[in-house]
């Protein structure tokens, strides 16, 4: 079930466009109460939404029909999620949101190596469910803030993937406009910070999508990225509120 703190009234957010066409989820979830409770939820925010208790459902859904995004248990009976992630992945590009089991991190490793775009751990809230797919939506369909697949916009920030670098668009930016250089690794961690914008990243994730290796809490080498990131940004006129460090989580982008 979810947390009871942290659920977000229907009425209080949207879909990416409330003009476009309902977008359409599946909902691939064994536990049959909390698969009614989160189809309720989602279909309330104006998702079209199609929900399966098993992988053999999932698999006949998913070879019939397109899907703008998939939350998918991996502990499905019949056919497991990961069977399902790998079958996804062959066949299209819908983006996946893995659900595991509290602390199962073999779990979100194999499904971050199997192409998920995202996993959340139960028993989790609403609101973060709500969110992860809003992030994930963001960075897969197409808004009015992504003028290409290389040029990424959050507030002030633009990012240009090719030339890997950022420019801050405000009065108070000290280098007029001019484009910040980062290295590679620096400029993948903001990217993936502003795809994610107002949700907290957590630090096995960003090990994984930056990093792409497995998270130790010795290696010290994403704080020391994220710190000069931060220090640069700021240094140019970003407000130093904007990046924040979530203790004992990871990181957001405010």
């Amino acid at each position: 079930m979810f947390l009871t703190n942290g659920f977000a009234s229907p009425e209080s957010s949207s879909q990416i466009s409330s003009n476009a066409d309902p977008l359409s989820l599946l909902v691939v979830e064994d536990d049959i109460a909390l698969n009614e409770q989160l189809t309720d939820l989602l279909r309330a925010k104006q998702y079209k939404v199609t929900n399966v208790t098993c992988g053999s459902q999932a698999l006949e859904h998913l070879q019939q029909s397109q899907y703008d995004l998939v939350l998918l248990d991996v502990d499905v009976p019949n056919i497991d999620g990961f069977s399902l992630l790998n079958f996804i992945n062959a066949n299209a590009k819908t983006p996946v949101i893995i659900l595991t089991a509290h602390g199962a991190e073999e779990h979100r490793i194999r499904g971050f190596q199997s192409g998920a775009d995202d996993y959340i751990s139960k028993p989790c809230s609403f609101t973060e469910i709500s969110l992860r797919i809003e992030a994930v939506l963001r960075r897969t369909k197409p808004t009015a803030s992504t003028t290409s697949h290389n040029i990424l916009r959050y507030q002030e920030l633009e990012l240009n993937r090719l030339e890997q670098t950022v420019e801050i668009n405000n009065t108070q930016s000290h280098s007029s406009n001019k484009p910040i250089q980062f290295t590679p690794t620096q400029f993948k961690l903001l990217w993936v910070l502003m795809q994610n914008a107002g949700s907290v990243q957590t630090k096995p994730y960003l090990y994984q999508a930056v990093l792409e290796r497995n998270f130790s809490q010795y290696d010290r080498s994403l704080d020391m990225h994220l710190s000069r990131v931060r220090k640069r940004l700021i240094a140019d006129g970003m407000a130093a509120d904007r990046i924040q460090t979530v203790h004992g989580k990871g990181y957001i982008l405010k």
